[in-house]
């Protein structure tokens, strides 16, 4: 049980101190041309307009871009992720005063069926008719990918211009990944006494024998700890993952006995190993813990499990830490202490259990279990007839309450405030479909075309795909509403991911509990806080009583920066800042960017955000290592 007594927010409102996306009116589309589109010319014209106001040329800007257009651009213009909103703001980064800008031309990739410029709707409804186009790029430093949504301004008279620009760095130019043509041969041919075979070198680099001190330091080995060290690696950026658990996966494997991932396999391959043709769509927990485990074996990362951070120390003036690690080898303990320029904070989505250890008699419950989610492992044999509260009505929770119910509890949810609920079936069908799908792009592209669109304006268009689940799943959020299940949409109704990236939490993806709290086999208590805590049950502010044998609170996560406290401390905490939720601009803070303490970073997400996500922190660290960018750089 956590120590510290923590506020749990209520299911829809925003981490403190994020930002609200700005809110985003579709353009005003003009009417159809009397000749067909042509995709191709229409993307090269604007195009090669585009490339000249870049180099100098007189070119209006307003011939360009909507006067209501958006630029997002992760590490193109600057060392960090910004979104451009209209056109003085645009413009004044196309035309620094002080420098150059940093992206120097973009081409159109016609490389494939997807890539070529194409005519496709903006919206889900099909009514906001526009030339879709990706992009090659080049900037001072590296090249990159992008995607250009053009559409006809009606205000000037059909003019092709962009909606949403899109560019992202994917490469440094002579610092390029070790991948495909330059893969590494394995072996140095001819004659060389004394040399070491492959295993013999593995041992050595995944021992940190000798001399060998790693750059990086990554706490935690799951999804985002393993995806940011394959990034760097291919990059030439030594790294060693540390983990307290046995294996790698346990961070899966540990959880509760029936977690399947409620997202699907087309979503979640990872970088450099897609999961084979045969994967299941919906990926049960320790069958993921034994791919991660595999992964780390096949792309040769270097991971300590069985090891604690013992102490740790910064040193401003080297801009080095000191870390000094407990691992356990062989039945014994042995210390060694590191000099790492970076670590990386990969300890998991959120941070530390939100337990409301506040509540009145936690310490006077005579029942059988009462735990965070986090510490169930599933419900107990033979216990028919008992009864089990879950606290929390997200998708632990969710899970948790139809395990109870599947091994013949009595079942309880306590919802405190709203969640949004879809179902796995339409959501698929509605969010995924024709990008993460079956019959889907690579990976790589269906990323571009799904994180291309900036915050803001992803909000709004997924107000309509929001709409369209609920109509489909219509019968079933009737149910719940009868059952007394409270729902919402989402912030400004925009849906699940808008209240993943703003809430990081509130929404369950339903694969059967839903459907057992319409027919009343889960009950529920809702709307009201628990007052305290008895032997054998919960008494709720309106004066009522719940009996209880097994409590389990799935209240969530504490933001990531409370684990660096604990971690790290205050000195590190106070100096980071906050995380997940929006900036200004409307992009996530803090996460896979600076965050305010040198050579310190967070990486966390879902299987999809760290694939993606990783490259840019990676090559943000290989920047600095070869002195392109310093930490204090815009």
């Amino acid at each position: 049980m956590a120590t510290a007594a923590v506020e749990i927010p209520p299911s829809n409102h925003g981490i403190p101190g994020s930002n609200m996306l700005r809110h985003v009116d579709l353009p005003e589309i003009a009417s159809k041309p009397s000749k067909p589109i042509d995709p191709q010319g229409i993307a090269t014209a604007w195009l090669d307009a585009f490339n000249d106001l870049l180099t100098g040329h007189d070119i209006d800007i307003k011939d360009l871009f909507l006067d209501a257009s958006y630029w997002r651009d992760l590490l193109c213009t600057t060392w960090d992720f910004h979104t451009y909103h209209g056109l003085p703001k645009i413009l004044s980064v196309l035309k620094r005063s002080d420098q150059e800008c940093r992206l120097q031309a973009l081409k159109l990739d016609s490389s494939s069926d997807v890539k070529k410029p194409t005519v496709h709707p903006i919206d889900f409804n099909g009514n906001l008719e526009g030339v879709r186009a990706f992009l090659t790029l080049e900037t001072d430093v590296g090249r990159g990918r992008g995607l250009v949504k053009l559409i006809r301004d009606a205000k000037d008279g059909g003019k092709w211009k962009a909606f949403t620009l899109f560019t992202t760095l994917e490469e440094l130019k002579g610092h390029e990944e070790s991948v495909s043509t330059r893969r590494p041969t394995g072996v140095d041919h001819g004659a060389n006494p004394g040399r070491l075979n492959w295993q013999e070198r593995r041992n050595v680099e995944a021992n940190c024998e000798g001399s060998f001190e790693p750059t990086v330091i990554i706490i935690g080995a799951g999804q985002g700890g393993l995806t940011i060290a394959a990034r760097l690696k291919q990059l030439g950026v030594s790294a060693l993952i540390i983990d307290r658990n046995e294996r790698i996966g346990d961070n899966w494997r540990n959880r509760y006995h029936q977690l399947v991932l409620h997202d699907s396999v087309w979503y979640d391959h990872m970088p450099y190993l897609n999961f084979p043709p045969n994967w299941p769509v919906f990926t049960p927990k320790d069958k993921l813990a034994e791919w991660f485990e595999f992964y780390a074996k096949a792309l040769e990362l270097n991971v300590w499990t069985k090891t604690s951070l013992m102490s740790s120390d910064w040193n401003e003036d080297k801009r080095q830490w000191s870390l000094t690690l407990e691992r356990q080898v062989d039945g014994r303990k042995e210390t060694r202490t590191f000099h790492p320029r970076h670590v990386i904070q990969a300890t998991g989505h959120s941070g530390e259990p939100y337990f409301p250890s506040h509540i009145e008699g936690l310490d006077n419950f005579k029942g059988d279990r009462l735990v965070h989610s986090s510490q169930f492992t599933g419900p107990q044999p033979d216990a028919k007839g008992k009864r089990a509260v879950i606290v929390g009505c997200c998708n632990s929770g969710h899970d948790i309450a139809q395990d109870y119910y599947e091994h013949g509890y009595d079942v309880t949810m306590v919802q405190r405030s709203s969640t949004l609920v879809v179902s796995s079936e339409n959501l698929i069908d509605v969010e995924m479909k024709g990008t993460y799908s079956e019959d889907g792009p690579p990976v790589e592209d269906a990323d571009i075309i799904s994180l291309s669109n900036p915050n803001a304006v992803a909000a709004r268009l997924k107000m309509d795909h929001t709409k369209e689940i609920n109509k489909r799943d219509a019968p079933l959020l009737r149910g719940l509403q009868t059952a007394g299940f409270a729902l919402d949409n989402g912030p400004e109704s925009a849906g699940i991911f808008t209240k993943y990236l703003h809430r990081g939490g509130g929404y369950y993806i339903d694969v059967g509990a839903s459907q057992l709290i319409a027919s009343r086999q889960i009950k529920i208590k809702q709307g009201h806080e628990i007052a305290r805590i008895n032997p054998h049950s919960l008494t709720f502010t309106d004066g009522s009583e719940l009996p209880a044998d097994e409590i389990v609170f799935a209240t969530g996560y504490q933001n990531m920066r409370e684990t660096a406290r604990k971690i790290f401390g205050d000195g590190v905490a106070e100096r980071v800042r906050d995380v997940w939720g929006f900036d200004e601009e409307g992009e996530t803070r803090t996460m896979w960017r600076r965050t305010g303490h040198p050579g310190f970073w967070f990486f966390g997400g879902n299987l999809a955000l760290c694939r993606f996500y990783s490259r840019l922190l990676a090559l943000q660290i290989k920047g600095l290592e070869v002195g392109l960018m310093g930490y204090e750089d815009d």
